[in-house]
Formats: structure tokens, sequence, C-alpha cells
């Protein structure tokens, strides 16, 4: 098998472990930074790696459109293409049958969409999600799920939670690549009735890694937690658990406490983009005036590139002059800052404090951020 986990320590039901993929190791929990269209935008692969990230994120729809796998596979595949050496794990298009519902025609058969490029069709089956997947030639591929909003009625999530078990076994069967595990991925949404039965019908598939999709698409974060322990503790304890693009600190910190291993988010990215960077005590906005003639650095006690060189003076500027440095450098502040909580929650596992540091941590967090 190409993917090897180790749980080493839990707390309560918070777990530290050892995840292996094709030679790589990674530690968890872990946060994975976003490459969509293989790029964590602004960064070389060098400088996402001078983060600690060791696993990236790419999605399947978008590189699917451009520049189409088939290139990237002629490419040499994804790490090749891109230059990089960390893991890769590429989701499956699920999400887009979400987030592009209104250009999305599902049935038991797949989902087809409409380029949001040019309106051409695109058709993904858990066949073409899996082949697609294959040629990008990421470590970890995900089963292609359906996802329904928060507040679909109970016949809207029992087709979705049914459909997305059916798909699974199909995604499953179509699996060849050896050098590729596929995680299978359990909807729901906060019923935790549904979550159990889904779950129970995916463990039965013996997928190497199992994802909880179907959270944050429009539920509050005190729903979240309220569903996300139990629906956790559905999944099989010697496995990685990945939680699907939840992103907030605080959600994060809370989700370990759960259970999960895993998780993605453009948050960081595109918050970074957008001239807010990422602090023990909340979020700082770089565009204020405040910041005009700081010599702080972002964060005192950070270790990334943009804390040692440059003050907040000239990240604001850089953001004032509307100068695309600003959110490259932004984007090193906030991945290695999502990089350090992680770390710091696997080293308070490791001592038996994880629930004084998640405590602390939040403590921290103004109210609001």
């Amino acid at each position: 098998m190409s993917l090897s986990f180790d749980l080493l320590k839990t707390e309560g039901r918070a777990r530290r472990g050892t995840l292996v993929v094709n030679g790589i190791t990674i530690q968890t929990p872990v946060f994975m930074p976003v490459g969509t269209a293989a790029t964590v935008k602004g960064m070389t692969s060098t400088q996402i790696a001078d983060t600690s990230a060791r696993i990236i994120l790419a999605n399947t729809y978008h590189l699917a459109l451009r520049p189409g796998a088939d290139v990237v596979q002629k490419m040499g595949g994804l790490h090749q293409f891109m230059n990089w050496t960390g893991a890769i794990l590429t989701d499956s298009g699920g999400f887009q049958v979400f987030s592009l519902a209104q250009d999305c025609k599902i049935s038991d058969h797949g989902a087809v969409f409409r380029s949001h490029l040019d309106g051409s069709p695109l058709e993904l089956t858990p066949e073409k999600a899996i082949e697609i997947q294959e040629k990008l030639g990421s470590d970890i591929a995900m089963c292609l799920d359906e996802c329904p909003a928060f507040g679909s009625s109970p016949e809207k999530l029992q087709s979705a939670v049914q459909r997305t078990i059916n798909w699974a076994r199909r995604c499953r069967d179509a699996s060849k690549r050896k050098q590729q595990s596929v995680f299978g991925i359990v909807q729901g949404g906060t019923n935790l009735n549904l979550r159990e039965s889904c779950a129970k019908e995916l463990e039965k598939l013996d997928f190497p890694g199992y994802a909880l999709g179907g959270f944050s698409v429009g539920e509050t974060p005190e729903q979240m937690v309220a569903a996300l322990g139990d629906s956790a503790s559905f999944l099989p304890e010697k496995k990685p658990r990945y939680l699907m693009g939840v992103g907030r600190p605080q959600d994060l910190l809370n989700a370990v406490e759960q259970g999960i291993d895993m998780f993605d988010c453009v948050m960081p990215s595109r918050n970074a983009r957008n001239a807010t960077g990422f602090v023990a005590s909340g979020k700082i906005k770089l565009r204020n005036a405040s910041h005009r003639l700081s010599e702080m650095p972002l964060e005192e006690d950070c270790p990334c590139y943009a804390c040692l060189n440059h003050t907040r003076a000239y990240l604001h500027h850089l953001f004032m002059a509307d100068e695309m440095l600003g959110g490259t450098l932004l984007t090193i502040h906030n991945l290695t800052y999502y990089s350090r909580l992680m770390a710091g929650a696997r080293e308070a596992l490791e001592n038996g404090t994880f629930a004084s540091y998640r405590r602390d941590c939040l403590a921290r967090m103004e109210p609001g951020t």
C-alpha cells in the first residue's frame, strides 16, 4: 500500500499521528494549503515548502478544464509539472456539484457541468473523476460525492448519502493506480443518523482514509461543532480523518479536539490577497491607516520571510499601491501561521496538554475574528 497511518497518541478524542504516503512523511494534525490550479496563488513551490507544508491540495474540476488532465500527464504529473516534492491530494470535483449547482445537472450516473470558462460541457462520473486524478498523478485522490447544502430536506440528504455511497463503490472499483490512495467521503449534513449509516457503508469498502464532507456549507460554527465530534467518531480509528474545506483557526482547533487529522481551506491565501493577516490575537487588516508608520513585523515571534524582513508599514504600502508582492508576502505569513498552529497542537498532544493549548489559543483570539 502507498499509504500508512500510525496513531501515536490521543487526548480525549484529539489525535496525534504520522501519515506516510509514497515515502513522504506528514505529521498530523496537519493543514494542507490549497493549490487549486496547480499553484498556491502567488507562491513558488520553494516558498510553499518554507512554510513547513508537506502536502497540498489541487482541484480536479479546474485542472480538467485547464490545462487538461492529458497535458498534466504528458508533463510528468502534477509533482513534476509544478515542481513540488511534497505530497498532493486532489479533490474529486464533488464540491463543485455544490458550489456550481446552477451550472450542474446531477443524476445517479454522474454530474454534468457547464464550464465556467467557455460554457462547454464537462461530465464527471465516478469513473471519470478517478481517471482524471490518476492522470494528474496525485498521491491521494478523493471519491466523487454529492455535497448537499445546509438546510436541505431529509429526502435530499438521504438521496445525497445514498448516491455518495454508490459513487464511492464505483470509484473504488475504477481505481487502478497503485501509487494513489483513494479516500471515501462521508456525507449526511448535521443528521448524525445519516452520517453514521454513510460511514458504516463506506467502511465496508475499506478505503485507506476517510473524509467528512458537507461541513461549512451554510451551517453555523456552533452547529458544525455539535455534529462534528460524533461524525468523526463514526470513522475508522486507525485511518486518517480529513475534514474538507474548513479553515478558521478556531474551527481547526475545535475539530482537532473532536478527532480530525487533516484540513484544507483557501482561507489563509484568499485572506492574504485581501490584505488580511492571521496572528495569535486574530486578524490584522493591513490596509488600515494605523499600520502606515508601524515598524513592527506582522507578528513578533513569527519565523516567516515576511516577518523577518518587512514591517507592517511596508506591507501596508504594498496593498495601498496594489502591488502583487503584498499578497505573496502575506500568504507566506498566513500559511506559516496555520502550520505553526498545527505544530503547536501536535506538540501539546505529545505532552498531554492539548486542552490547555486549545483554550489558551482561543482566549487570545479577539471576539469576532
